[in-house]
């Protein structure tokens, strides 16, 4: 365990929270209504998967991409425009993603408490910015941070103007969160340390390859576990 203080910079979605399983969730039920005549299952996610790559690249992330990314699936595989009454049933489908109550990881507000009586806590998440504070409201959890920053990507670009803004020592700085994509890899290009928590529910837009002989990124099992590490 470190003795001197550290910056600890957490992801938000997924690391804090559940996240995730939720969009899975809505798009089981889309997939069930969409029911392809000639695509199974797997072949239709794939097209939705590729319709969304595209789409937060333009549109950002967050529950109005998503929905777009919705219609947008649904025009591609029927070759038409979504109709009324289709994009009402596709707006049902999505109106479980309203965010006025977050599920916390398991172990999270405790570790939180604890890791900030010895380290500075930051937060960084990305995504549509109002979406994202509501999230950070109802999970209570903001009076850990020492600052909160709201991004529309992160790539190694956003973690050196991090640690530009907050005056940090990368080599004193780790990055925090369950996406190889947005979260390890980026931070580690910046040259900060990184703590790679995996979530079963990760998006898999967020996949990624990580080096397993690279040490500067710590392999976690739980979130609980970085209080024997820090």
């Amino acid at each position: 365990m470190p003795t001197h203080r550290q910056t600890l910079v957490f992801d938000a979605d997924d690391t804090l929270w559940e996240n995730n399983v939720l969009f899975e969730r809505v798009i089981d039920a889309y997939l069930d209504w969409l029911a392809h005549p000639t695509l199974d299952r797997a072949a239709t996610r794939a097209v939705l998967d590729e319709v969304e790559r595209a789409n937060v690249v333009v549109h950002g992330y967050g529950t109005a991409s998503f929905l777009r990314s919705l219609h947008d699936c649904f025009e591609r595989l029927s070759e038409r425009p979504v109709g009324p009454a289709e994009a009402r049933e596709i707006e049902e489908l999505a109106a479980a993603l309203v965010f006025d109550e977050v599920e916390l990881v398991p172990g999270v507000a405790d570790t939180l408490a604890e890791l900030g009586r010895r380290h500075e806590l930051l937060l960084l998440t990305k995504g549509d910015p109002a979406e994202q504070q509501r999230k950070i409201d109802a999970s209570t959890l903001a009076h850990h941070f020492a600052s909160v920053h709201i991004v529309a990507e992160k790539h190694a670009g956003t973690y050196r103007s991090l640690v530009a803004e907050q005056g940090l020592v990368p080599g004193a700085t780790w990055m925090i969160g369950n996406s190889p994509r947005s979260d390890i890899l980026p931070a580690r290009a910046a040259g900060l340390n990184a703590v790679f928590i995996p979530n079963q529910h990760t998006w898999v837009l967020e996949h990624d390859e990580l080096d397993p002989t690279d040490r500067g990124v710590l392999h976690l099992e739980h979130f609980r576990a970085l209080t024997e590490h820090f």
